[in-house]
């Protein structure tokens, strides 16, 4: 039960318990019960909704900044993430595979002060080797969700 609550909440955290019932088949208490548990068990983490900034008309840059460091000893991965992460400008940070260590995401109000966060605040940490930032220019879909109108086609039809 707790895979199909998932799937549904995951696309649609505003779906009521009474509706989820319905469709999963249980009772909504057991469907409260259930999401109650996986919340101590931190399995549900949070509620969010997912905003397409570009359609408001406030100023918002997003960057994806690719980390390398050295891990200090007694420290490793964990510590050094949790020093970025602890930063409020900090939205996501992921250890991932490949030539970086880490991949930050963070958002402010402009390129300049993304640019600042990285060279005073980011950069300067001991563990830190070299950073590469990556400005977010358009979202076409994120987290499943298509961001941006299907272009349309305007190519005029010719038949003989």
């Amino acid at each position: 039960m707790r895979e199909k609550i998932l799937a549904f909440i995951e696309k649609n955290s505003r779906i009521e318990l009474k509706q989820l019932a319905i469709v999963l088949g249980v009772d909504e208490a057991a469907i409260m019960n259930e999401l109650e548990a996986m919340e101590e068990e931190h399995i549900i983490c949070g509620y969010h909704t997912l905003i397409n900034w570009e359609k408001t008309g406030i100023e918002k840059v997003t960057a994806m900044i690719e980390v390398r460091v050295t891990p200090q000893r007694g420290m490793g991965f964990d510590k050094v993430a949790e020093r970025i992460y602890n930063y409020s400008e900090v939205e996501s940070v992921y250890l991932i595979s490949g030539g970086f260590d880490f991949m930050v995401i963070l958002e402010g109000k402009t390129l300049r002060e993304v640019s600042q966060f990285v060279s005073e605040k980011l950069s300067p940490l001991d563990s830190i080797l070299s950073t590469k930032t990556n400005f977010i220019l358009k979202k076409y879909k994120d987290h499943g969700t298509i961001m941006s109108e299907q272009a349309k086609d305007e190519r005029m039809k010719i038949t003989p």
